[in-house]
């Protein structure tokens, strides 16, 4: 990445914040209602899901202030344990890891817009902002950084604004906000783990910055920044956004629901409310999808950087872009847009990633054991090692009820591994000792 221009840190936590705060945050509360209808479970579904995402931060954190090269899993499972282990994490990385979480984005940004232009098919909306958020990605990094920048701000501004109204509405002496004492077994129950998954989904993104780690100015000191800030403000807004949801409109309203965000506007604000609240939210689904047109071309053309046969997918402009890694992650997330559904691109993604970052996390502390950490060198994990012993049992836990309610979708996630490792053993050939890489 020489000669190129590099990432300030105020650009870097603004893909973090941009990665996590999406599709899920006005989407998902729908499906954790008709699972639970207890709103004290659900609010502290979301405050453990911010807790697991901090402690995968804190990890992903010293990582990336080691290897500071633009790759995220790839290039950790590669240096911790093995190329094969790291290809498969950057094959699912480049086949589903972004454009399937782009599709569902995109998906929800119809839904919203089309509140906005009723006339207009939502599959219509969402196939041309899409094509102009690549579009624009393909000019230049100067370009990225300044949508992304002035877009993040639109979006954290929405945020509060939802939050401070929403609080308005809220009846306090009506809010069951206590527990009740047949409630408590349902944190030990299959839904509570299908919930949580939908909540790690809306989180996911807290490692952004470890994906564009070699483009990222000062990379030990703005890495650890970056995603500890971001996560941890993403939480707070988190937790407070849908306590506005669930107690802001009776929970039958949004059981089931995709539009959760625009429903309870409607309630707040109004039809004229729900309108322009509909396209601010739309406004925030589009910072979220152009974060993640930025990170996973990175994933490729790290691939491409390695392994001759993917020599292609390493092609950048002049200024840096990767483009060919741009142009592929956009035509597999348009043929998953005009696919699948919203359900099951989350359940199949996020079981998918979730074992690879477990892995990633756990190999904290194989790294520590291979090479211990000198003092002052690296960002040092907090907390460890309890910090990513937490997010491994969690995490592990949760992955194995999601294999249990959801078996189709997770075996189509293990599919996508399998088919990786033919496709390694195919393209190592000529592949030089991945030492010597950089």
């Amino acid at each position: 990445m020489i000669g190129f221009k590099k990432i300030s840190p105020l650009t870097a936590f603004s893909i973090v914040v941009a990665n996590m705060i999406g599709t899920g945050v006005f989407t998902t509360v729908g499906f954790q209602i008709k699972e639970i209808s207890s709103a004290f479970v659900i609010l502290c579904i979301w405050i453990m899901g911010g807790i697991i995402a901090l402690s995968g931060a804190l990890c992903y954190a010293e990582l990336g202030a080691r290897f500071k090269r633009s790759g995220g899993e790839y290039i950790f499972l590669s240096k911790i344990y093995h190329p094969l282990l790291g290809f498969l994490a950057g094959w699912l990385s480049v086949t589903i890891g972004f454009a399937a979480p782009s599709a569902a984005t995109a998906m929800a940004l119809g839904k919203y817009f089309s509140y906005v232009f009723p006339t207009i098919p939502p599959l219509w909306i969402s196939l041309f902002l899409s094509a102009f958020v690549y579009v624009l990605h393909l000019r230049s990094v100067s370009w990225e950084s300044i949508f992304q920048n002035i877009f993040i701000v639109i979006e954290i501004g929405l945020i509060f604004f939802f939050i401070f109204n929403g609080i308005r509405h809220i009846d306090i002496r009506a809010a069951d906000l206590l527990p009740k004492p047949a409630e408590l077994s349902v944190f030990f129950s299959p839904p509570f783990a299908l919930c949580f998954i939908y909540t790690m989904y809306s989180y996911s993104g807290w490692n952004a910055a470890a994906y564009i780690a070699g483009e990222i100015e000062n990379p030990k000191k703005n890495i650890p920044l970056s995603l500890i800030l971001g996560t941890t403000v993403v939480m707070i807004i988190y937790t407070l956004l849908n306590g506005i949801f669930v107690f802001s409109v009776p929970r039958e309203q949004i059981s089931g629901q995709i539009e959760v965000g625009a429903i309870v506007a409607k309630q707040i604000f109004g039809d004229w409310g729900s309108r322009f609240a509909g396209f601010l939210i739309g406004i925030c689904l589009l910072s979220s999808l152009s974060a993640m047109a930025w990170i996973g071309p990175r994933v490729a053309a790290a691939i491409g950087e390695d392994y001759p046969v993917f020599r292609i997918l390493s092609k950048r402009s002049s200024d840096g872009v990767p483009y060919v890694g741009l142009m592929l992650q956009g035509l597999i997330m348009f043929c998953l847009l005009l696919s699948s559904s919203f359900a099951r691109i989350i359940t199949y993604v996020e079981f998918s990633l979730g074992l690879s970052t477990v892995l990633t996390v756990l190999g904290v502390i194989v790294l520590r054991v291979k090479e211990p950490l000198a003092k002052g060198c690296y960002y040092s994990t907090w907390g460890y090692p309890f910090t990513p012993l937490l997010y491994v049992i969690v995490e592990s836990i949760v992955l194995l009820q999601v294999f249990r309610q959801r078996p189709i979708e997770s075996l189509l996630g293990l599919s996508t591994f399998g088919v990786g490792v033919v496709v390694y053993f195919f393209s190592k050939r000529g592949v030089g000792s991945f030492k010597d890489k950089r």
